[in-house]
């Protein structure tokens, strides 16, 4: 191991103007007081930490040595220091690669813990605490200043009056998620002002907003709003880092979503939000950051404390991937557990945020020994009194080893369902040998969540989201065409699961499309109805299209940006209105989002049970029929009759049916007769605008690749729900 040398920045001629007191070590970051502000940096292994303010063009105006150390902080504190001043850290220690340790004052050094970020990265080789290009590689040693090319850090006033507004707690069995991202939903919308698209201001407008509660959504997910980087090699093929996982400021919204360069532009969006009923979660990012692995640029975590931000590898020069991104945040340390909580916090409590979903959430929970469910960080959240109040999401996998642990986080947590996804697609596709996996994912999953207490509402399901084709894509290309991102059509899934019915990409073939529409209500319809948490990508409900793009994470461009006008003609407009009547018979019928699994239990008093499974002829479904791989319908009866703890008085009174037909030819099925009252039709995928009904013993038979929701009222159900959940004709 080379001997470590101790990194020394050779500082400008600058006067320490300000004068400087002792300060606190918490709360970390930069905390504005009406009279001052104090500074406090958390760093276990550095020996010196400067502070530097810069003026509003971003030149440095002063070099200020913190003077105080506490428990692993260095702070200080400036009375004459106001909100608005920009500024950033050099850190002084060790530079010795081969133990982990990467000081080099001559980069300065973003606050982990700042509110605000301004200006973006401008690449160049200083940026990188080694020489670019030395032969020794990271093992040398770079001295040019990379303030120039950094964004600053900026003191806010966090002061800001949210008036009645409060968190919403949606209850689980009412969520409806839309997955969107703020440039994605707004740059097109031409009612949103050109000035406003791609920021948060356009997400307060209510053109936007009435859509969403048109669609029946609760909760809008957005995609990474942390500060991320772009990065390098992107920008050199004239691409973006669109979906902004690559975070380098988890407390700091990315400046290119504030169209006013104020947060509290992010804090009004949300009251608008709110104000309709509407839930904000936030995609974020807390298993790794913009810096990349040992060749990668010094920008904030590596130069403050890289040994303790970071999983090292065995030889200490090195990073453990367990993203793929080159680096892995360890919230084994206790400062980087104690940021990353701090982080959750001022997000649910500053800004009003109602939940998170976690990207990559199984590094969040790894101990050294590999995965835990009681792993410090699991713990922490959940013992949390604010944390455990909001909607938490995992996304229950990485690359890393044990990675895929889908059914394993703790109560409290939900997850993304990928074994949903996989087999309604494979399902309606018509694969072989689905009908026991998709009765599975139908009501909930509970082979992989029916433990420790947890609910039908763990298993977020989806059959889309921004990784992947979207709805439309998905049955038009049975290939994915990502050559626009400039990896020769390498990147994204091979295994999509996808079909183009005939012909590849877009055609003119009525009898194509006739299919594909009704393939794109089948796979809503399912999603919507079937128990669990439903979750759906922005756009699908129009037929948004990324041309067979199924890895669009760099196309910050119309290919991505949702097209407002197909929204509100023919086709779009139509799926539109059947999306928003499904979530609208989500809320109104329980029987659809129990707040238990349903097990088949019997009820002997009145002869029912929850849930039954038949065959189309209304027999019971014979272990031989669950066995045929042919096997592509079935018809699923829920019967609000049994009684249960629930208590939902309207259910009690309803049976609902599935009729599911999804083989290629059309099939005959025989409703089952309850109480001599007939059945009326609530959706039909393959004749949107059926609201027949079926006599006592009539048979209806199913065109190929189609789904029929029926609804029986019992005596004594009056203006049930179910009454009063179908449309008028002219509110669809």
């Amino acid at each position: 191991m080379a001997a470590p040398r101790i990194a020394r920045a050779t500082p400008p001629r600058l006067l320490q103007r300000s004068r400087v007191r002792e300060g606190r070590p918490f709360p970390l970051g930069a905390t504005w007081d009406g009279l001052g502000v104090n500074f406090a940096l958390y760093s276990a292994h550095a020996t010196r930490v400067d502070l530097c303010l810069f003026d509003a063009r971003g030149r440095e105006q002063e070099r200020i040595t913190l003077p105080e150390h506490t428990d692993e902080i260095w702070h200080g504190y400036l009375p004459d220091a106001r909100p608005g001043q920009l500024y950033g850290y050099r850190v002084h220690g060790p530079y010795a690669p081969d133990a982990g340790h990467r000081f080099n004052p001559n980069k300065l050094l973003l606050d982990p813990y700042a509110k605000q970020i301004v200006g973006e990265l401008k690449w160049a080789p200083h940026l990188f605490g080694y020489t670019v290009g030395h032969r020794d590689a990271d093992l040398s040693f770079d001295r040019r200043d990379s303030a120039p090319y950094m964004p600053k850090a900026a003191v806010i006033d966090p002061a800001y009056t949210w008036g009645e507004d409060r968190r919403l707690h949606t209850p689980w069995d009412r969520t409806v998620i839309y997955e969107a991202h703020v440039r994605g939903l707004s740059m097109r919308h031409p009612a949103v002002p050109e000035s406003a698209r791609g920021t948060f201001s356009a997400l307060k407008h209510d053109a936007l907003i009435d859509h969403l509660r048109g669609l029946g959504v609760t909760a809008v997910e957005l995609l990474p709003i942390h500060a991320f980087v772009d990065d390098q090699h992107l920008l050199e093929r004239g691409l973006r880092n669109y979906w902004g996982y690559n975070s380098i400021g988890f407390f700091a919204p990315h400046p290119r979503y504030l169209a006013s360069h104020n947060i509290a532009e992010f804090k009004q969006m949300v009251a608008h939000l709110h104000r309709a009923g509407i839930e904000v979660l936030l995609d974020v990012v807390y298993n790794h950051t913009a810096e990349g692995n040992e060749l990668g640029p010094t920008l904030s975590f590596k130069g403050i404390d890289n040994a303790s931000y970071y999983r090292l590898a065995d030889d200490r020069r090195y990073y453990i991937n367990d993203t793929g991104t080159g680096n892995t945040f360890d919230l084994t340390n206790a400062g980087a557990l104690r940021m990353v909580n701090d982080s959750l916090r001022y997000w649910a409590s500053q800004m009003h945020v109602d939940g998170f979903r976690f990207d990559l959430a199984t590094i969040l929970g790894r101990e050294p020994h590999g995965f835990d469910r009681s792993s410090g960080f699991l713990d922490a959240v959940g013992q949390d009194p604010q944390l455990a109040q909001v909607k938490l999401i995992a996304e229950p996998w990485d690359i890393g080893p044990g990675g895929y642990q889908v059914g394993n986080f703790p109560p409290g947590w939900s997850e993304w369902n990928d074994k949903f996804r996989d087999t309604m697609r494979a399902f309606w596709r018509s694969d072989a040998g689905q009908l026991p996996e998709f009765a599975r994912r139908l009501t909930g999953s509970a082979d992989l969540f029916d433990h420790r207490g947890r609910r039908p509402r763990a298993s977020v399901n989806f059959v889309t989201a921004h990784d992947g084709f979207t709805l439309h894509d998905l049955v038009t290309y049975a290939d994915k065409h990502n050559e626009a991102n400039g990896e020769d059509n390498r990147d994204g899934h091979d295994h999509s699961l996808s079909a183009n019915y005939g012909v590849e990409g877009e055609t003119d073939d009525a009898a194509i499309n006739t299919l594909r529409a009704r393939q794109k209500r089948n796979l809503l319809a399912t999603l919507l109805l079937s128990q669990g948490t439903p979750m759906l990508l922005a756009g699908d409900e129009f037929g948004h299209s990324q041309q067979g793009n199924n890895n669009a994470y760099c196309q910050d461009n119309p290919l991505t940006w949702l097209d407002w006008e197909a929204a509100w003609r023919g086709e779009g407009a139509a799926l539109s209105a059947f999306v928003g009547r499904l979530a609208r018979l989500r809320r109104d019928q329980p029987l659809l989002r129990s707040t238990r699994f349903l097990d088949g239990r019997f009820d002997e008093r009145r002869g029912v049970r929850d849930i039954a499974w038949l065959a189309p002829d209304g027999s019971e479904l014979s272990p031989g029929q669950w066995d045929d791989p042919n096997a592509r319908a079935i018809m699923v009866q829920l019967d609000g009759r049994v009684e249960d703890a629930e208590g939902h008085p309207d259910a009690r009174h309803v049976s609902l049916l599935l009729l599911i037909n999804a083989s290629a030819d059309a099939v005959d099925f025989a409703p089952p007769a309850i109480d001599g009252v007939p059945w009326r039709v609530l959706i039909d995928t393959a004749n949107p605008d059926d609201r027949g009904q079926l006599a006592p013993g009539a048979t209806r038979a199913l065109v190929d690749r189609s789904l029929m929701l029926l609804v029986a009222e019992h005596e004594g159900a009056g203006a049930t729900a179910a009454q009063q959940s179908v449309p008028k004709p002219d509110a669809s």
